[in-house]
């Protein structure tokens, strides 16, 4: 039983003290693969640098949403080149929260659809982060015709999950999917080989670690959270998820 953390951020501060052992017990509870994840150029450089460390840790590039106001006239060239990088397998995390608005909504789609093209220019999955914004995200991904691409750290209804499921995405959960019953029905309907996992980590730990730091060993209790809502084994909830995740990574 292998799993895929397709979404983590353990080049934070919160890891300063103890990657290593963050690591080992991420390889020691299945890992097979962990996907540190961007946000800007910083933290971009930074997953990379934890990739090169570790064979089975994998890089991605991008401005989330919230850093979208911080981006320099060239950033699609910074991110552009860190995509060359054989550890970078995805561009992300882009997309739209309007939540918090931390930068302007206007910044937000400009940065966001400037990046979807150049991740279809350079043949690279996308990663999306939306927050309250479902119909511009939405709208956005089909005028872009962007359907390499997964919503990390779903939420949405079923409604919303068929609308982008048709236009060709993957959906990931999070270790939300152990405390929000809402989302149960949403599970269910969706095909298992459209579902990737992901902690989020140092965010959203799952029970019985909630309210404590996320880490990518912790991934067992989503999968296990997801066997019981679609009743098939956690063996096969790790089988079809990891393939999925393989293929959609190129990893």
């Amino acid at each position: 039983m292998e799993f895929i953390d397709t979404h983590s951020h353990i080049y934070y501060e919160k890891f300063n003290d103890d990657l290593d052992e963050v690591i080992d017990r991420a390889k020691n509870n299945f890992l097979r693969n962990i996907i540190c994840v961007g946000v800007d150029i910083e933290s971009s450089k930074k997953s990379i640098e934890i990739s090169e460390k570790n064979n089975f840790i994998y890089a991605t590039a991008g401005y989330h949403p919230h850093e979208s106001k911080d981006t320099a006239e060239n950033y699609l060239d910074d991110i552009k080149q860190m995509l060359s990088h054989p550890k970078v397998v995805a561009l992300g995390e882009i997309g739209l929260d309007y939540h918090y608005n931390i930068s302007d909504r206007t910044i937000q789609k400009k940065v966001f659809q400037e990046q979807l093209e150049l991740a279809k220019l350079t043949n690279k999955p996308a990663i999306i982060h939306t927050r309250m914004a479902e119909d511009d995200t939405y709208n956005i991904l089909k005028s872009t015709e962007s359907s390499n691409a997964v919503i990390h750290c779903f939420t949405g209804e079923y409604d919303f999950a068929k609308k982008i499921l048709d236009l060709g995405l993957m959906l990931s959960f999070t270790g939300i999917v152990t405390f929000a019953k809402e989302l149960e029905d949403t599970i269910k309907k969706i095909p298992l080989d459209r579902i990737m996992l992901e902690t989020d980590s140092p965010y959203l730990a799952p029970i019985p670690h909630r309210g404590k730091r996320n880490e990518p060993a912790m991934i067992k209790h989503i999968a296990e959270k997801i066997s019981s809502i679609k009743n098939t084994s956690i063996e096969n909830v790790a089988q079809i998820t990891t393939k999925t995740a393989q293929k959609f990574f190129g990893i």
